[in-house]
């Protein structure tokens, strides 16, 4: 399939923003780098787009012109978003996958529709490193993503996130109680009450989960990819992981960069 990209001159300001199953991620870029990154829950897209106004208001520091691109899982509230962002900045939004394509090939069902930011993801952890990756994306949902060392993507694994799990815990059961997500203390190996048994169990079976399905991918493609983590709890599951070659806040918004890069080269 041909894609025709939208041509964006070199720009030195970026406004992203990714709008996840949970939470919206805002974001901007002065050439590679990126400020300000700001985690706001879909329901209040008022402080979603306060935060946008004042990160484009950054724009006066560079040198020319700027853009703002939205990704989006949920199509919704990214719509709640453009609208009420383009009334009150006066200014075009460009939206993926209707004015611009994640350029990343693809060998997966024809019919497969995976989401922007498991596609973002894969872009931007194949352009840091050029050579096969597995990316796993801790959010509401886990993740785990094979892109070969041509920079194709091959789809992957999807499973419930780990606050998901515990909600799930508490929602099908009558004494477990509502917690929110934490590491387990590593001063004891066992869950020696209710709430460290349930974090103990989510924890480490999440873990146990990124390991296998790593192992899988590289038993099938027979070399060991390198594996970037990223999402919400990536830090919490994978800062003293030896699977994980790295972990990197924030992925999808670089991968928003990476697109927006790509539409201009094409040209």
């Amino acid at each position: 399939m041909c894609v025709q990209f939208l041509y964006f001159p070199r720009m030195s300001f970026l406004l992203a923003i990714s709008v996840g199953n949970t939470r919206t991620a805002v974001g901007h870029f002065h050439g590679d780098d990126l400020h300000v990154v700001q985690h706001i829950v879909n329901g209040d897209i008022g402080a979603v787009i306060t935060a946008a106004v004042e990160q484009w208001g950054h724009k006066l520091e560079s040198d020319g012109d700027g853009e703002i691109v939205i990704a989006s899982v949920n199509d919704a509230v990214a719509s709640a978003i453009e609208s009420k962002l383009a009334a009150e900045l006066h200014t075009d939004i460009w939206r993926l996958g209707r004015d611009l394509e994640v350029p990343i090939g693809r060998c997966i069902d024809e019919d497969a529709t995976p989401g922007q930011d498991r596609l973002l993801a894969a872009a931007a952890a194949y352009a840091a490193v050029k050579q096969a990756v597995i990316v796993i994306d801790a959010g509401t949902a886990i993740t785990v993503d094979f892109v070969d060392g041509e920079g194709v993507f091959h789809g992957g694994a999807i499973a419930p996130g780990a606050q998901m799990q515990l909600d799930a815990l508490h929602a099908h059961t009558a004494q477990l109680p509502k917690i929110r997500f934490a590491r387990p203390s590593d001063d004891d190996a066992f869950g020696r009450n209710t709430v460290d048994a349930m974090q103990l169990g989510v924890f480490e079976g999440m873990r146990g989960l990124t390991q296998a399905l790593v192992e899988r991918y590289a038993a099938n493609y027979r070399a060991f990819p390198l594996v970037i983590a990223t999402g919400g709890d990536a830090e919490t599951l994978f800062s003293d992981s030896d699977l994980v070659t790295r972990v990197v806040p924030d992925l999808v918004l670089r991968g928003i960069l990476v697109t927006v890069r790509a539409a201009a080269e094409a040209e």
